[in-house]
């Protein structure tokens, strides 16, 4: 099954951000993303799939009750790009982080994922 723009990115979002389990993480970053995908963000630019189960990992483990939340729909943009917005944070609670991800596809796979942090409103 091909998976659209907006399904990799929530696929993403949740499957491997929101994972706490490592092995569950690995599968599904190796499905859905390239071999040499780019993972760039505020703490810096990571290349490759295990590198990106990796920071996703610590991530979770820096944060492990954490539960994300789509602010609106996954947005596809022909095809070859898209942008979802998020929050995240102790579920119940006001979320403590607000972020935008940016994915470029190529071969119905993630090549490029960007993460924007934004305000919290």
């Amino acid at each position: 099954m091909t998976d659209t723009v907006s399904s990799l990115l929530v696929r993403n979002l949740h499957g491997v951000f929101g994972e706490a389990d490592d092995v569950r993480r690995g599968a599904l970053v190796d499905e859905l993303f390239t071999e040499d995908a780019l993972f760039v963000e505020p703490a810096g630019i990571t290349h490759g799939r295990a590198a990106i189960a990796g920071i996703a990992g610590k991530i979770r483990a820096a944060h492990p009750g954490f539960a994300y939340a789509e602010l609106a729909p996954a947005e596809d943009l022909h095809g070859v790009a898209g942008r979802l917005r998020w929050t995240s944070g102790e579920p119940g609670r006001p979320p403590s982080y607000a972020g935008t991800d940016i994915i470029v596809v190529e071969n119905d796979r993630i090549a490029a994922l960007y993460l924007f942090f934004d305000p919290l409103l």
